[in-house]
Formats: C-alpha cells, sequence, structure tokens
C-alpha cells in the first residue's frame, strides 16, 4: 500500500512568501465563493461591495489605512520578538497597557499644548505597553519560564485594569451612570493627515520601517537572528542571551503598547474596554504571514484592514461580518500550505498497512 509524504525539493520553488500570500487569498477567495453561494449570497456583489467600502476610493483608503495601523503595530510587535525565537502573545494585553498610560497623561496635561500633549501620550504608551511585557522578559531570562503563558495571562490582567478604571476611578460622572471614561481633550488628538486618515498612519510606517531596518541590517540585528537560531552559537560568539531577551521583550511590548496609545489618539473618543477589539491577536496572524519579518508586517496589515473594513460594510447586504474572519483565516491557511509547497513536495512511497502479520508466518 502507498501512502503521500512530504519530501524536500531539490531547490525552492521561485517567489517565496509573496507567491505564498498570493495563493492564500486566491484559496481564501475562491472558498468563500462557495461559503456565499451556500448562504444565498452573489460573490460578485459581495466582494464588490467589500472592495468599494475598503479600498474604492480616498475615503475608503483613509478607513483602511487607520484599521491598518494597529494590525502593523501589532504584527511588528509579535515579529520583533518572532525574530529572536520567542513569542510574545500579549500583544492584546500590551495594546490596553498602552492606551491606559495615554489616557493618564491626558488626564494630566488637558491644558498642554497639543504637539506636547499627544507626544507625553504616546511616550507613556510605549512605557506602558513595555512594562507590561518586563515581567514575562525577566521570567523567560532569569528562570526560563515559557513566555507564551506569562504574556497570555498578562492579557487578562491588562482587560481588567480597564474594566476596573472605567467603572471606577476614571468613569465620566456625566455618562448616566454608564461604564465610560471622560472624553479626550481636542489637543490630545492626531492631526489628520487626509479625509479620515491620521497622523498615526506616518508614525506606524516609520516605526515599521526603521524596525525592518534594524533587524535586516545592523550587527543587532543579525545577533537577533544568531540568539533565535542557536542559543550555544550567540553564547560562543559572546552575546548575552539574558539582555538579548530582555531588551526585545521590553521593546516588542513597547511596540504593541504605542499601538494602544495610536489607535486612542488616532481613532477613539475615550479609552474603553473594546479598545484592543482583538488587534493584538489578529498581529499573530499578521506576523506569521510575514514569516516574522518586521518588513512584511505593513503589506500584510494593510490587507486585512480592507478585509476587516470590507467584512463590516456587507452587513447591510445582509451578511455577516463574520465572513471576514473566515477570510482571514483562509488566507493565513493558504499561505501556509503554499509556503510549505514551495519547499516541499508530495511524493507517494511504499508503507505498510498496519495490519499484524499472521501467526505462524515468522520462520
Amino acid at each position: 500500500m502507498r501512502r503521500p509524504v512530504l519530501a524536500p525539493r531539490d531547490r525552492v520553488l521561485r517567489g517565496g512568501q509573496p507567491l505564498a500570500f498570493g495563493v492564500g487569498l486566491l484559496v481564501a477567495l475562491v472558498v468563500g465563493v462557495f461559503l456565499l453561494v451556500g448562504s444565498g449570497h452573489d460573490p460578485l456583489s459581495v466582494y464588490g461591495r467589500m472592495f468599494e467600502a475598503s479600498l474604492g476610493d480616498p475615503r475608503a483608503w483613509s478607513v483602511t489605512l487607520n484599521r491598518a495601523v494597529p494590525l502593523g503595530l501589532a504584527g511588528l510587535a509579535v515579529a520583533v520578538a518572532g525574530s529572536m525565537g520567542l513569542w510574545n502573545i500579549g500583544a492584546e494585553g500590551q495594546i490596553m497597557a498602552g492606551a491606559i498610560g495615554a489616557a493618564w497623561v491626558a488626564r494630566l496635561g488637558g491644558g498642554w499644548p497639543g504637539p506636547v500633549l499627544v507626544t507625553a501620550m504616546l511616550a507613556a504608551a510605549v512605557v506602558g505597553g513595555g512594562l507590561l511585557a518586563l515581567g514575562p522578559a525577566i521570567a523567560r531570562a532569569r528562570i526560563g519560564v515559557n513566555e507564551i503563558i506569562t504574556t497570555l495571562m498578562l492579557n487578562e490582567v491588562a482587560i481588567r485594569l480597564v474594566q476596573w478604571l472605567v467603572h471606577g476611578r476614571w468613569k465620566d460622572p456625566d455618562s448616566h451612570n454608564f461604564p465610560l471614561a471622560p472624553m479626550l481633550p481636542d489637543n490630545g488628538r492626531l492631526p489628520t493627515l487626509f479625509e479620515r486618515a491620521h497622523l498615526g498612519v506616518v508614525l506606524a510606517g516609520i516605526v515599521i520601517a526603521l524596525f525592518g531596518l534594524a533587524v535586516s541590517r545592523t550587527a543587532w540585528g543579525y545577533e537577533l537572528r544568531v540568539a533565535g537560531s542557536s542559543g550555544a552559537t550567540a553564547r560562543y560568539a559572546g552575546i548575552s542571551l539574558k539582555r538579548k531577551i530582555l531588551t526585545v521583550m521590553v521593546l516588542s511590548g513597547g511596540v504593541a503598547g504605542f499601538a494602544g496609545g495610536v489607535e486612542l489618539s488616532g481613532n477613539a473618543d475615550r479609552i474603553t474596554e473594546g479598545l484592543s477589539n482583538g488587534f493584538g491577536f489578529a498581529g499573530i496572524i499578521v506576523a506569521a504571514l510575514a514569516l516574522m519579518r518586521p518588513s512584511g508586517v505593513a503589506a500584510v496589515a494593510v490587507l486585512f484592514g480592507a478585509v476587516q473594513i470590507g467584512g463590516q460594510s456587507i452587513q447591510t447586504m445582509g451578511v455577516s461580518s463574520s465572513v471576514s474572519t473566515i477570510l482571514q483565516a483562509l488566507i493565513l491557511f493558504g499561505a501556509i500550505a503554499a509556503g510549505v509547497l514551495a519547499r516541499y513536495r508530495i511524493q507517494m512511497v511504499a508503507g505498510d498497512t498496519g495490519e499484524a502479520p499472521p501467526t505462524g508466518a515468522e520462520s
């Protein structure tokens, strides 16, 4: 009996990750057609509506870019840690911690000049996210505690802290007993670039580009990759693994916190329990599709932002917004499958049937 196995190719197929990403998108669209037809909807009309709402005109682009900002920064946070073989699953909580820091500064500096207040809010956001990642960083560097567990658990801590604040100390007295924080002052908001796009689009692009260059073109980035690929080699080269873990995890948390500050001062009117909106978890998918390369998260974030905005728009057609979530998952699975098949080929080999030999067959 023959069975299929994956055998390494002599040469990796050309195209690399962009090809895999394109295949993933194609798979998602094709499967989406069957899902929409099965639910009684016209796929062309639905996809057309999604495109118009997310990329059809400058206003649509502005909304998509705003959505891509937290996705890209969360993806960058995961990718920075991933460059060293670490998994920061706490970007969701770090976004909330960054928003808490930014909101705290906004409460203190309501009378400050706009540029000073916004800068201070974003700086506090970076500190907030970095502080939330500091505990898991120390635990991993000093006693080897798995950072996946600690960062994941701290997500809940940050979310519950926001709930405590908006239900208690930061509750707006004019909210008619609803759990709402006060509105941000006008001077604490990011300037608008065009339509609804805010300055955070440019700031996020700069941060992503700087980290992309730092990881791929500097000695620091080279040491990061060496430490991630082989701890023994890193120690032999004189690289301090403990210091690198602390630095990378805190930077990763700071980037996620920055996403929270930008989201608060750019899109939100006030800090709320749902401000992170799943961006931290979606950032894991963004980073995975970018192969944990900081330079690749921007393009993936824009696509995912378009899919999410388009998914919201089709609700007026009677289509569930869950379609966008399904498409995102299909893009990931399709890209992973394409990436595997670019490196391996399916080969049929002889294999046993799993049946025991008959009694007396042995001689």
